[in-house]
């Protein structure tokens, strides 16, 4: 398997003392993200977000299938990742590097433990017939952030995912093209959004959203995952040990941050609803179920 290039050591100097100085080689403050950008597809569910160089491609599909027989009244949620050669020369198809790992571990807790989604609302016959929701995150550019970059990209195709409606008539189900009736948004209960911390000279400096340099000579990190309005999960991967007081800190910063993102999300989901709505057809149709 291919190593990933190693960052210099005149690199690594460079950066550190840039750091001692409260300079990011980038420019950047120390608590300011790169440029995000989200960008939805033709089809529901399917975004492209850029966070400065990285790039992250999501695509959400549904499938009516059989619940699990322990929850016989909810549906399914899965996440998939995919880390290949196109992001970098350190990945290989078929084997799962460790960051791919621990990107798969930090989405899994932080959308789908954490009950974003309403798994009940996808039953559709308790015991027999549910939605089955799949994300798959395939990473196209990896320059730092991966874990950040996929969770915002995870929740904006969720957001703009919409499903098929269905009838239930005694067993059988009826599936509703998008043609015979107006697909369903799913029921999301919360956002969450995942913010790293890197820690640097002991942790007397700290940044938000490393860029690959920068992650390499970071001492420790940290992942706190927030939405709107609490703190969801504390993630310290590893690395130097992190002051209580600096803890607290981290959480203030990662929950305006949070809402700063949503507040992004929403108004990109915002235009691409109006976008979508051409001659306000959706409008129209909205006034003639309410009549």
């Amino acid at each position: 398997m291919p190593r990933e290039v190693e960052i210099s050591n005149i690199e690594r100097n460079f950066i550190l003392e840039a750091l001692e100085h409260n300079v990011r080689v980038d420019g950047r403050s120390p608590d300011q993200f790169r440029s995000l950008d989200l960008e939805f597809g033709d089809e529901y569910g399917t975004v492209t977000l850029r966070l400065g160089r990285t790039r992250v491609f999501v695509q959400i599909s549904a499938e009516v299938t059989k619940p699990l027989e322990d929850r016989k009244f909810e549906g399914l949620f899965t996440i998939t990742t995919e880390l290949n050669p196109i992001a970098s020369p350190a990945y290989e198809v078929g084997r799962q590097t460790e960051q791919e790992v621990i990107l798969s571990r930090m989405l899994e807790k932080a959308i789908r433990r954490s009950r974003a989604i309403d798994t009940e609302s996808l039953c559709i016959i308790a015991g027999a017939k549910c939605w089955s929701i799949r994300a798959d995150v395939h990473v196209l550019d990896a320059d730092g952030g991966l874990i950040d970059a996929s969770c915002i990209a995870v929740v904006a195709a969720l957001r703009h995912f919409r499903r098929p409606d269905v009838s239930v008539d005694g067993e059988n189900v009826t599936i509703y093209t998008m043609a015979e009736r107006v697909p369903v948004p799913l029921s999301i209960m919360h956002n969450p959004v995942c913010i790293t911390f890197s820690f640097y000279h002991g942790g007397d400096v700290l940044l938000l959203d490393a860029t690959r340099s920068e992650e390499q000579c970071r001492e420790a990190e940290m992942v706190l995952t927030v939405n709107d309005f609490e703190l969801c999960q504390v993630a310290k991967l590893g690395g130097s040990p992190i002051d209580a007081v600096l803890l607290l800190k981290c959480i203030n910063t990662a929950l305006g941050k949070g809402r700063e993102i949503n507040g992004v999300m929403a108004q990109k989901l915002a235009e691409d609803a109006t976008k979508r709505d051409v001659g306000g057809l959706i409008a129209e149709l909205r006034a003639e179920n309410e009549r």
